[in-house]
């Protein structure tokens, strides 16, 4: 039979001043300290409170537990909105007594208030403590595919770096014609096709108007919350944009983290991409592909990784070109009543 978390235990809205008590948890956890990723999330909720929920659970002796998601919301085109479980930590020596469970209660009623109805998230293939816990709370398999690739010091790789050769229009999908053999202009770099370029707040009209060509729908607000993540911490700017005649027709956003459930190494994540459909099978997306892993090189991030519905076969194909294959890690998703 499961002990019970002491009847003194609360759990309310995670605050700054907890800051050091999850870093400690969490160095207890992982054998090492993620202070600035945790830091980084804790102020990325403050700024943008409607898309975080962040809890903590509070006993006799302080922080026992704690419990961080974020907000999705069409990544990819995938439709309506989710909530992605990004880190959970108990206390060590209050393991065992339901305190992970009752987080996740409180999680999944704040899902429902806002009216979001499944959990997202992902776990190593090999991390069994946390595989079982996903398992006790109800979370099953996804069916998206969770992609990587090896930066290699964002050094050429042809496949990834070369430009296309391909006539004007061509191709279905995002970018390209995945059955052309016909050649490359291998004198340019793909990265040469597009004035690519460090994403920055003055970038957001014409990443709306990109995302409403896409999607159908505005969605100036979210856009705005993540472009200001993006560009939030000068040292960790990863998010890009494409311009063309003086007009931005694309756009990379990608974060680095060093969290999510035992992550050892850095690695970006990129969280969307998007392309004006005016003009797509350009070369614009490639573009911006390959300059992310010049700067990431640089950066000396060694992985980087990304999540796709499994229905989008456009997006994977591309993706596959470009190098990335399946990752190690697992999707889950879990329905909320």
């Amino acid at each position: 039979m499961e002990a019970l978390a002491s009847p003194t235990l609360t759990v309310r809205a995670l605050t700054p001043e907890d800051l050091r008590a999850v870093v400690a948890i969490d160095a207890a956890i992982e054998g090492r300290s993620r202070s600035a990723y945790i830091e980084r999330r804790l102020a990325a909720a403050r700024r943008d409170p409607p898309l975080h929920a962040q809890f903590a659970a509070i006993d006799e002796q302080g922080l026992a537990g704690y419990i961080l998601a974020r907000v999705l919301e069409d990544e990819f085109g995938r439709g309506g909105r989710s909530l992605r479980l990004e880190l959970i930590g108990v206390r060590p020596q209050a393991r065992g007594l339901g305190i992970g469970k009752r987080l996740f209660e409180v999680l999944s009623q704040w899902a429902r208030r806002h009216e979001i109805l499944e959990l997202r998230t992902l776990a190593t293939w090999n991390n069994a403590s946390m595989l079982r816990w996903l398992d006790s709370m109800g979370f099953r398999l996804a069916d998206d595919h969770v992609v990587d690739c090896a930066v290699g010091g964002g050094g050429y790789q042809p496949e990834r770096d070369d430009a296309l050769g391909l006539a004007l229009g061509e191709g279905p999908g995002h970018e390209i014609n995945f059955g052309d053999r016909s050649g490359n202009d291998y004198e340019r770099m793909a990265r040469d096709t597009a004035d690519v370029h460090t994403m920055t707040m003055q970038d957001l009209s014409d990443i709306v108007r990109i995302d409403r060509g896409i999607t159908g729908r505005n969605r100036a607000a979210y856009m705005q919350a993540k472009l200001a993540e993006a560009v939030d911490d000068a040292g960790l700017r990863v998010s890009l944009a494409a311009r063309r005649d003086g007009l931005n027709v694309g756009y990379l956003m990608a974060r680095l983290d060093r969290g999510d459930f035992g992550r050892t190494e850095p690695v970006a994540i990129i969280d969307t991409i998007g392309v004006d459909p005016e003009h797509a099978r350009h070369g614009v997306g490639r573009a911006l592909m390959s300059q992310l892993f010049a700067n990431l090189g640089s950066l000396r991030v060694e992985r980087v990784e990304t999540v796709v519905p499994a229905r989008d076969l456009n997006m994977l194909g591309f993706l596959f070109s470009v190098g990335f294959a399946p990752s190690q890690r697992l999707p889950f998703a879990r329905g909320i009543e």
